[in-house]
């Protein structure tokens, strides 16, 4: 029993180095192929300057950005990700029971409290 625990810690600890060790790894490789010449290094105005979808960028880098951009796309990931945990649940319907029924009821009552919150609150409105 105490070997199963320290084995799950150890494969916790394993994916951890990994997860640093790889882009740590992809850095360094960088670095290096930069120092060797592997990797070219021509740096030109025309590479510095800001690319924005083809087009030459509009006023200086620093521009105020209006925040109900952001809003909206918080919104969409909100409602995006919540709508998946819809899908398991559709897929499994028929062998749940009751009690999935009822807690899915609840998830879609919230959900649908928030949306009226930022609906209330204007957030869905273009203005």
């Amino acid at each position: 029993m105490l070997e199963n625990y320290f084995r799950q810690y150890g494969l916790a600890a394993i994916f951890l180095l990994v997860a640093f060790l790889v882009p740590v790894g992809m850095l360094a490789g960088s670095w290096v192929f930069s120092r060797l010449g592997v990797r070219p290094a021509k740096p030109s105005p025309v590479k510095d300057a800001p690319y924005e979808c083809g087009m030459e960028p509009i006023g200086g880098p620093w521009n105020r950005f209006n925040f109900r951009y952001y809003a909206y796309a918080l919104l969409f990931v909100i409602f995006g990700v919540e709508v998946v945990f819809l899908y398991p649940w559709a897929v499994r319907f028929i062998q749940m029971e009751l009690f999935a029924l009822i807690e899915m009821a609840i998830f879609i009552l919230v959900l649908a409290a928030a949306w009226a919150y930022a609906w209330r609150k204007g957030d869905l409105e273009w203005r």
